[in-house]
């Protein structure tokens, strides 16, 4: 199959990918869509555990804000394509969507099927062909694409949008080919490293309290210096390596530099009540419960899980009665419900991360055209860049906006040709 040398190609069958797709067709672009997966979305049905958060019901200034890294790049392409536009599209390709807490966008039927299958069947109303295969390589001429090299062999190509993904849940697809081809072209890829991911702790007590969901307990991250990082209130987890959970995920996009940082994570148990109040509290508890044992008196304070931990690292014997608590004591306890400290060592695998930090160097990419500065006719889209956000539907909408942006200005090249 040769699709002259006026045809657009666009690599990756994900969420950037069929926006790129579905925008270029929508402007008459001659398109084909290369995925190398039998069906399209697959890292879609695993978003938002299987609902699929489409975008974060805000403003384009809060998007920026909620993407530490390289978010200035994406000022063009957001504001071009806010959430408001996304949500638009959806519910125009027959997708009723809802916003929940944090201002989560999801589809009413809370299945990331429908939003795949809207998706899916607007490319086929477009007349988009899928390509069921792997591309392997960029044919480049003269600093410009002509083509493409797949297991199904040499495809010519008037332009070509990258959109392959980064190195997260590879049995997804997201094997690091477009890095490959990006590097052949002449880019920089910016080492690729895990973000939102869980994080692993050397302190056994977290496989203590393995499962243990914390909710509303404030997350303070810092660095060895004492410098804080990141700092919100939500939710969390303790599992057998370490932490995860919402608040987790989105504080590790602020720990990139494992191989010569280290880093503690430092939870408020408490954090309604400052440290007066929660003195005053426990006097009241070790008051009323004089004669109990630590053990049970904890467990106004505490989960059950936690309490032997907690009693551990405050040097309070589980059976000394409440009486018998020193003040020196109850400070330690006091201390330890307002600032419990998880020392963190790593990450867990990339393969474990919900998105891929790093990727095409931002810095060789035009902010509003998604456009290579080094080769002609050669686009970027999705989580190729090396741009990640929080948690919360951001990193979609910069796959739906840099989509769209490639998608309109590969085919207005396409045109000018």
């Amino acid at each position: 199959m040769t699709g002259g040398d006026k045809r657009l190609f666009v690599v990756g069958g994900g969420a950037a990918g069929m926006m790129a797709a579905i925008t270029a067709a929508r402007l008459g672009c001659p398109v084909t869509l290369a995925e190398r997966n039998p069906k399209l979305g697959r890292k879609l049905y695993i978003t938002g555990k299987g609902r699929c958060n489409v975008t974060n019901h805000c403003s384009p200034e809060e998007v920026l804000s909620a993407t530490p890294r390289n978010g200035k790049f994406l000022y063009s392409a957001v504001n071009h394509t806010p959430p408001a536009e996304v949500e638009r599209f959806f519910e125009e390709l027959g997708v009723p969507l809802k916003v929940e807490r944090g201002n989560r966008v999801f589809p009413q039927s809370d299945k990331a099927a429908d939003i795949i299958d809207a998706l899916f069947y607007e490319l086929k109303r477009l007349k988009v062909p899928v390509l069921q295969t792997r591309v392997t390589g960029l044919e480049i001429q003269e600093d410009r694409v002509v083509g493409l090299e797949t297991e199904q062999g040499h495809l010519e190509a008037g332009a070509v949008i990258l959109a392959t993904g980064g190195l997260s849940y590879p049995a997804t697809g997201s094997t690091g080919d477009g890095h490959q081809m990006a590097a052949q072209a002449g880019h920089t890829v910016v080492e690729p490293k895990p973000s939102l991911v869980p994080l692993e702790s050397p302190e056994a007590f977290c496989g203590e309290m393995q499962g243990l969901a914390l909710k509303n307990v404030m997350l303070t991250v810092k660095n060895q210096k004492g410098k804080t990082l990141y700092r919100e209130q939500g939710e969390m987890l303790f599992t057998h390596f370490g932490l995860s959970g919402p608040l987790v995920l989105s504080a590790s996009a602020h720990m990139r530099n494992f191989d010569r940082e280290q880093y503690t994570c430092i939870l408020d148990l408490k954090p309604a009540l400052d440290e007066q109040a929660l003195d005053a509290r426990l006097v009241r508890e070790l008051s009323q419960g004089a004669n109990r044992d630590m053990n049970n008196l904890m467990g106004a304070l505490l989960p059950r899980l936690m309490i032997p931990v907690v009693l551990r690292l405050s040097g309070i014997p589980g059976e000394k009665k409440a009486h018998d608590i020193t003040r020196e004591e109850r400070r330690r306890l006091l201390e330890l419900l307002k600032a419990f400290p998880v020392p963190v060592s790593m990450p867990r695998p990339i393969a474990e991360a919900i998105v891929t930090s790093g990727g095409v160097k931002v810095g060789e990419v035009d902010p509003k055209t998604m456009a290579s500065k080094k080769i002609k006719g050669l686009y970027f889209a999705g989580e190729l860049l090396d741009v990640d956000a929080y948690t919360g539907g951001f990193n979609l909408q910069i796959a739906w906006c840099t989509g769209r942006a490639a998608g309109e200005y590969a085919c207005s090249f396409l045109r000018e040709a």
